[in-house]
């Protein structure tokens, strides 16, 4: 009610959409299109949303038997404004209503969605034989030459669901108008509901930035612990009292926190000298896009296009760096598997962090070039993931709740981040690439996407190899006794 009430009244309060949101607006475009295509004939409606010419041109539609499908259909029904994605026409006079969605599945808020659609289109008239969900289709395989409508979309037909709500939307309705006539926003507490099921654009306007060490970063706490401790009016770590029930995990947090000192586990030193060396710390950047790409590929599959890889051959030996980087639209599979397999080559343990991310795409790989399973088999083999090796044994103040990769190097080995870099996430680096081979650029705006992403992924090997050798040296065990410890959770 909150975001529909800013919405309507202060929509100058919206935070901008950054560059992921913009490409996924784009890319729900591009599934919209697709989805069009598998109803041929089908007209639409190109007049702006909401405005006479967009109800009177579905209006002229509606009356024309020759047309098969609707796509943007606009209606209005006691003051309540939809458009319909696609509405097809069946026999007798009926309609079959389509939400189209990118994702995968219905989720629960679809539903009310398709609801709201529904309950306008009947108070104005129309017979509705379906109303249906159209998602993309999670086993759809694209055979790299052209797509198929009608296997890359699955139609979930919840006529049944949205019934079940016949009753609901009308008092749901009659709460957003109840809202919408107040002066001022409707008092809703910041929540979950903030960012899930989708990030609501006007989330600073109820969500003041936390202030450092407070108590939600502790792992894994509860709403019921996190209430309780509000409710005594404890916001930070360090304000937790000694005896407060904590989990173990929960405890290193507060002992850091308290103490102002890194908290490392007794066996850091020995579980590090196991390691062999030659070390490879490796690093893979994917696209995923929601339509496939290439040949083999289904949705969301991701596209590997960069890797980095430094390597040490011994405990004392200089660090040697190598990297691939697809520079064109052309399909990166195969060169990117080799290139890996040459510069790993067949001994000697791969550091990475966050190893299912990296094994998953090795796997991938796998399924697309069967022939070379067994090669990814011994990569896969040799993986060796540093995120919870430092989850189990480290814990820093200046992690604030965060074992990320960007938490973690500023903290431990002062002197690097990734502050002020052009790309500086997964995401990010995602979509550099994308504008890199198929934006309309320049030379110079591609050359310097292309420095961005090769500094950016050597980053993220680096700080492995970094974080790894302060770890190794000793060097987070800092003096001073442990303050009092509060009463480990049984």
């Amino acid at each position: 009610m909150k975001r529909l009430y800013y919405q309507i009244y202060e929509p100058e309060l919206a935070g901008q959409p950054d560059e992921s949101q913009q490409a996924r607006l784009q890319q729900g475009n591009e599934v919209g299109l697709l989805a069009q295509s598998r109803f041929p004939g089908g007209v639409f409606v190109g007049f702006e949303h909401g405005s006479d010419g967009a109800l009177a041109q579905t209006a002229c539609l509606l009356d024309d038997s020759s047309v098969p499908a609707i796509f943007e259909a606009t209606f209005q029904h006691q003051g309540v404004l939809v458009r319909v994605d696609i509405l097809q026409r069946r026999p007798a006079s009926r309609w079959r209503l389509l939400e189209v969605k990118s994702s995968v599945d219905v989720k629960e808020y679809h539903l009310y969605d398709v609801a709201i659609q529904a309950h306008v289109l009947r108070g104005c008239g129309l017979d509705l034989s379906s109303c249906c969900l159209m998602h993309l289709n999670r086993d759809y395989v694209y055979d790299g030459r052209r797509y198929d409508p009608a296997g890359l979309f699955a139609i979930r037909n919840l006529t049944g669901q949205i019934r079940k709500l016949d009753a609901e939307v009308p008092k749901l309705l009659r709460s957003q108008r109840k809202a919408l006539a107040l002066e001022h926003p409707p008092e809703i507490a910041p929540g979950r509901h903030c960012s899930e099921p989708v990030a609501c654009e006007f989330y600073a306007c109820c969500n003041a930035p936390v202030p450092d060490h407070h108590i939600s970063f502790l792992p894994r706490l509860s709403d019921k612990t996190q209430a309780e401790l509000l409710g005594q009016g404890i916001t930070l770590i360090h304000e937790i009292p000694e005896g407060f029930s904590l989990t173990e995990n929960q405890i290193r947090v507060w002992t850091s926190v308290k103490t102002g000192h890194p908290w490392v586990s007794d066996t850091l030193a020995r579980e590090l000298s196991r390691l062999k060396y030659p070390l490879y710390f490796m690093d893979f950047e994917t696209l995923y896009p929601a339509i496939p790409r290439f040949d083999g590929m289904w949705p969301y599959s991701h596209i590997p296009f960069q890797w980095s890889i430094h390597r040490q051959m011994s405990v004392d030996s200089e660090l040697e760096h190598f990297e691939f980087l697809a520079e064109d639209e052309e399909d990166p599979r195969r060169a990117f598997l080799d290139s890996l397999s040459e510069a790993l080559g067949k001994r000697g343990l791969t550091v990475v962090y966050n190893a299912g991310f990296e094994s998953q795409r090795l796997s991938d790989l796998a399924k697309w070039m069967p022939e070379h399973a067994g090669k990814i088999a011994r990569i896969q083999a040799r993986l060796w993931d540093l995120w919870p090796f430092v989850k189990k044994h480290v814990y820093h103040p200046q992690f604030q709740g965060s074992f990320s990769l960007k938490a973690v190097l500023p903290a431990l080995v002062p002197g690097y981040s990734y502050e002020g870099m052009e790309v500086s996430h997964g995401g990010e680096a995602g979509l550099a690439w994308d504008q890199m081979v198929r934006g309309n650029l320049d030379l110079e705006e591609r050359r310097r996407l292309k420095a961005a992403l090769l500094v950016y992924c050597r980053q993220d090997t680096l700080a492995m190899a970094k974080i790894l050798e302060v770890l190794r040296t000793g060097k987070l065990r800092a003096p001073g006794a442990c303050g009092p410890n509060p009463r480990r959770d049984g």
